[in-house]
Protein backbone atom coordinates (compact mmCIF):
# COMPACT_ATOMS: atom_id res chain seq x y z
CA UNK A 1 0.00 0.00 0.00
CA UNK A 2 1.27 3.43 -1.22
CA UNK A 3 1.02 6.45 0.86
CA UNK A 4 2.23 9.64 0.09
CA UNK A 5 2.29 11.77 3.20
CA UNK A 6 3.31 15.97 3.65
CA UNK A 7 6.95 14.76 3.36
CA UNK A 8 9.71 12.34 2.36
CA UNK A 9 9.19 9.89 4.48
CA UNK A 10 6.44 7.23 5.31
CA UNK A 11 6.37 7.07 8.61
CA UNK A 12 4.05 8.46 11.23
CA UNK A 13 6.45 9.88 13.32
CA UNK A 14 6.30 13.23 13.57
CA UNK A 15 3.52 13.82 11.77
CA UNK A 16 1.01 16.83 12.56
CA UNK A 17 -2.36 15.42 13.62
CA UNK A 18 -5.00 17.00 13.41
CA UNK A 19 -8.25 15.74 15.47
CA UNK A 20 -11.86 16.42 14.99
CA UNK A 21 -13.30 16.28 18.33
CA UNK A 22 -11.03 16.05 21.56
CA UNK A 23 -14.09 14.34 23.56
CA UNK A 24 -12.58 11.31 25.39
CA UNK A 25 -11.74 9.26 22.08
CA UNK A 26 -9.91 12.49 20.70
CA UNK A 27 -7.99 12.88 23.42
CA UNK A 28 -6.89 8.79 23.75
CA UNK A 29 -5.98 9.12 20.09
CA UNK A 30 -4.00 12.63 20.54
CA UNK A 31 -2.43 10.94 23.87
CA UNK A 32 -1.34 8.09 21.41
CA UNK A 33 -0.18 10.09 18.69
CA UNK A 34 1.85 12.16 21.10
CA UNK A 35 4.18 9.07 22.00
CA UNK A 36 5.23 8.93 18.68
CA UNK A 37 6.50 12.48 18.51
CA UNK A 38 3.51 14.17 16.64
CA UNK A 39 1.94 18.06 17.45
CA UNK A 40 -1.23 17.81 17.98
CA UNK A 41 -4.13 20.25 16.80
CA UNK A 42 -7.56 20.49 17.20
CA UNK A 43 -11.04 21.77 16.51
CA UNK A 44 -13.70 21.29 18.48
CA UNK A 45 -17.10 23.44 19.04
CA UNK A 46 -15.41 24.64 22.25
CA UNK A 47 -11.75 25.42 22.84
CA UNK A 48 -10.49 23.10 25.80
CA UNK A 49 -9.26 25.02 28.55
CA UNK A 50 -6.48 22.42 30.18
CA UNK A 51 -4.72 20.87 27.15
CA UNK A 52 -1.64 22.66 25.44
CA UNK A 53 -2.65 21.05 22.04
CA UNK A 54 -3.32 23.52 18.97
CA UNK A 55 -6.88 24.80 18.88
CA UNK A 56 -8.61 25.88 15.22
CA UNK A 57 -11.35 27.86 14.64
CA UNK A 58 -12.26 25.89 11.52
CA UNK A 59 -12.22 22.24 10.36
CA UNK A 60 -10.86 23.49 7.36
CA UNK A 61 -8.04 25.15 8.75
CA UNK A 62 -7.33 22.18 11.07
CA UNK A 63 -6.89 20.70 7.62
CA UNK A 64 -4.73 22.57 5.98
CA UNK A 65 -2.28 22.66 9.02
CA UNK A 66 -2.00 18.60 9.25
CA UNK A 67 -0.69 16.20 7.69
CA UNK A 68 -3.22 13.72 9.07
CA UNK A 69 -7.01 14.75 9.99
CA UNK A 70 -8.67 12.35 12.46
CA UNK A 71 -12.64 12.60 12.30
CA UNK A 72 -13.48 11.23 16.30
CA UNK A 73 -16.31 13.45 16.85
CA UNK A 74 -19.88 12.40 17.80
CA UNK A 75 -22.64 12.78 15.32
CA UNK A 76 -24.91 15.83 15.72
CA UNK A 77 -27.18 17.49 13.22
CA UNK A 78 -24.23 19.05 10.89
CA UNK A 79 -23.08 15.82 7.83
CA UNK A 80 -20.36 16.25 5.74
CA UNK A 81 -18.11 18.10 7.86
CA UNK A 82 -15.35 17.13 5.63
CA UNK A 83 -16.24 18.41 2.77
CA UNK A 84 -14.34 19.33 -0.46
CA UNK A 85 -12.95 22.31 0.91
CA UNK A 86 -11.65 19.97 3.79
CA UNK A 87 -10.49 17.39 1.62
CA UNK A 88 -8.81 20.41 -0.26
CA UNK A 89 -7.01 21.79 2.32
CA UNK A 90 -5.98 18.36 3.69
CA UNK A 91 -4.26 17.93 0.27
CA UNK A 92 -2.67 15.68 -1.83
CA UNK A 93 -0.54 14.26 0.63
CA UNK A 94 -2.89 14.72 3.58
CA UNK A 95 -4.38 11.53 5.12
CA UNK A 96 -8.13 11.45 6.37
CA UNK A 97 -8.71 8.46 9.05
CA UNK A 98 -12.28 8.77 9.92
CA UNK A 99 -13.12 6.49 13.36
CA UNK A 100 -16.14 8.61 14.38
CA UNK A 101 -19.30 8.31 12.26
CA UNK A 102 -20.19 7.84 8.70
CA UNK A 103 -22.04 11.16 7.92
CA UNK A 104 -19.43 13.33 8.48
CA UNK A 105 -17.79 13.02 5.05
CA UNK A 106 -19.29 13.35 2.40
CA UNK A 107 -18.54 10.26 0.60
CA UNK A 108 -18.93 11.11 -2.60
CA UNK A 109 -16.63 13.83 -2.61
CA UNK A 110 -14.13 11.71 -0.85
CA UNK A 111 -14.25 9.26 -3.47
CA UNK A 112 -13.47 11.71 -6.06
CA UNK A 113 -10.55 13.39 -4.44
CA UNK A 114 -8.76 9.92 -3.99
CA UNK A 115 -8.89 8.60 -7.60
CA UNK A 116 -8.43 12.50 -8.44
CA UNK A 117 -5.35 12.80 -6.44
CA UNK A 118 -6.72 15.47 -4.36
CA UNK A 119 -6.08 13.67 -1.53
CA UNK A 120 -3.27 11.44 -0.54
CA UNK A 121 -5.23 8.49 1.08
CA UNK A 122 -7.60 7.45 3.92
CA UNK A 123 -8.46 4.99 6.75
CA UNK A 124 -12.04 4.14 7.05
CA UNK A 125 -13.46 2.42 9.99
CA UNK A 126 -17.35 3.79 9.39
CA UNK A 127 -19.28 5.00 6.66
CA UNK A 128 -22.45 6.70 5.89
CA UNK A 129 -24.69 4.36 5.29
CA UNK A 130 -23.51 1.21 7.04
CA UNK A 131 -22.97 -1.57 6.28
CA UNK A 132 -23.15 -0.14 2.39
CA UNK A 133 -19.28 0.77 1.46
CA UNK A 134 -18.70 3.13 -1.27
CA UNK A 135 -17.93 0.79 -4.27
CA UNK A 136 -15.30 3.55 -5.96
CA UNK A 137 -13.32 2.67 -2.25
CA UNK A 138 -12.57 -0.62 -3.69
CA UNK A 139 -9.76 -1.62 -5.22
CA UNK A 140 -7.50 2.00 -4.26
CA UNK A 141 -4.36 1.82 -3.38
CA UNK A 142 -4.84 4.59 -1.41
CA UNK A 143 -7.08 3.82 1.54
CA UNK A 144 -8.08 1.44 3.98
CA UNK A 145 -11.24 0.09 4.57
CA UNK A 146 -12.57 -1.66 7.93
CA UNK A 147 -15.92 -2.93 9.52
CA UNK A 148 -16.93 -0.84 12.32
CA UNK A 149 -14.72 -2.68 14.78
CA UNK A 150 -14.74 -0.03 17.88
CA UNK A 151 -17.05 -2.47 19.55
CA UNK A 152 -14.52 -5.59 19.22
CA UNK A 153 -13.97 -6.00 23.05
CA UNK A 154 -14.71 -9.25 24.72
CA UNK A 155 -17.80 -7.58 26.78
CA UNK A 156 -19.34 -6.49 23.59
CA UNK A 157 -18.42 -9.49 21.48
CA UNK A 158 -20.38 -11.68 24.20
CA UNK A 159 -23.27 -9.56 24.25
CA UNK A 160 -23.31 -9.85 20.39
CA UNK A 161 -22.92 -14.37 20.79
CA UNK A 162 -25.55 -14.05 23.08
CA UNK A 163 -28.11 -11.82 20.35
CA UNK A 164 -27.38 -14.55 18.08
CA UNK A 165 -28.11 -18.00 20.71
CA UNK A 166 -31.17 -15.97 21.90
CA UNK A 167 -32.62 -15.06 18.23
CA UNK A 168 -31.47 -18.59 16.93
CA UNK A 169 -33.74 -19.82 19.86
CA UNK A 170 -36.48 -17.47 19.09
CA UNK A 171 -36.52 -18.85 15.51
CA UNK A 172 -36.77 -22.58 16.63
CA UNK A 173 -39.56 -21.69 18.81
CA UNK A 174 -41.33 -19.47 16.72
CA UNK A 175 -41.19 -16.86 18.63
CA UNK A 176 -40.59 -13.06 17.48
CA UNK A 177 -36.39 -12.57 16.56
CA UNK A 178 -35.22 -10.19 19.02
CA UNK A 179 -32.82 -8.35 16.42
CA UNK A 180 -34.97 -9.39 13.22
CA UNK A 181 -33.45 -7.85 9.58
CA UNK A 182 -35.50 -6.06 7.86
Amino acid sequence: MKFTLRSSSLQFSGKTVGILGLGRIGTAVAKRAEAFDCPISYYSRTQKPNTNYKYYSTVTDLAYNCDVLVVACPLTSETHIINREVIDALGPKGVLINIGRGPHVDEPELVKALVEGRLGGAGLDVFESEPDVPEGLFGLENVVLLPHVGSGTMETRKAMADLVLGNLEAHVLKKPLLSPVV
